[in-house]
This record gives C-alpha cells, structure tokens and sequence, in this order.
C-alpha cells in the first residue's frame, strides 16, 4: 500500500492511500471501484475492468461535466477502447489513463488546484493485477 499524501483536505475528498484491491478516501475505506470528484464520492462503482466501460457505466464520471475525467486501473497506465475514449472526446472533456495509485495521486495534485476533475478508479478485488 502506498501512503499518498499529507495534503490537509480543504473543501474537496482527498486520496489518502491506494492499493490494487482498496482505495482510503479521506478516512474512508474502499474495496470495489469508485468515482471521486471534490464533492462526490459515489462507491460501489460497476466496473471490474476497463471491458466494463460503456456509455452505462461512464454516466456518472460524464454527467458532471468535469474538464478532467482520470481513470485509474491496474499498476500500468492501460487504455479504453476508442470508442470509449470518443465518448469523452466528443463532450469536451479530457481523459487521462493510468495506473491506480498515479491515478490517486494525480487526483489530489488536481483538487489542489482546485481543478474540476473526477476521477474512476477500477479496484481489482482479487488483488491481482489484470493482464
């Protein structure tokens, strides 16, 4: 597990810590994917793999109108299909793929920017990293 941050949360979530199998969002613990924004925290996220992708799932990192939408899965930075990566394109809204705990820790440099991110972060409940 990596600690991430001793950032002092001001009016968003903060990451605290990540693993492949749970994420510690301010004092909270989680161990199925999630999405994350300043202000949203919505758990229990359906998608088990970025294969679980599609305009269902995508609803709620979307609806929000982010600039920044960072999807986090795995330890390495892998990618969506491009149809799924259009889905973003065509809204206006930049989308950047990386592993977990980048992921985490990119979130936090964002809302300490007070940038409009959210970020979905694919947990493997296996604690298994996925091909």
């Amino acid at each position: 597990m990596m600690q991430l941050t001793e950032h002092k949360p001001g009016n968003h979530h903060a990451i605290r810590s990540a693993s492949s199998s749970h994420v510690v969002v301010d004092n909270e613990h989680f161990s199925s994917s999630l999405i994350v924004g300043a202000r949203l925290l919505e758990a229990d996220w359906p998608v088990f793999d970025l294969a679980d992708l599609n305009e269902t799932t995508l609803k709620p990192l979307i609806e929000h109108q982010p600039e920044l939408v960072v999807l986090g899965c795995g330890e390495q930075a892998r990618f969506p299909p491009v149809a799924i990566q259009r889905l973003f394109f065509e809204r206006g809204i930049g989308l950047e793929c990386m592993g977990l705990t980048a992921a985490c820790r990119t979130f936090n440099v964002l809302m300490s920017e007070n940038r409009r991110a959210i970020a979905g972060l694919i947990l493997n409940q296996t604690g298994q990293d996925p091909a």
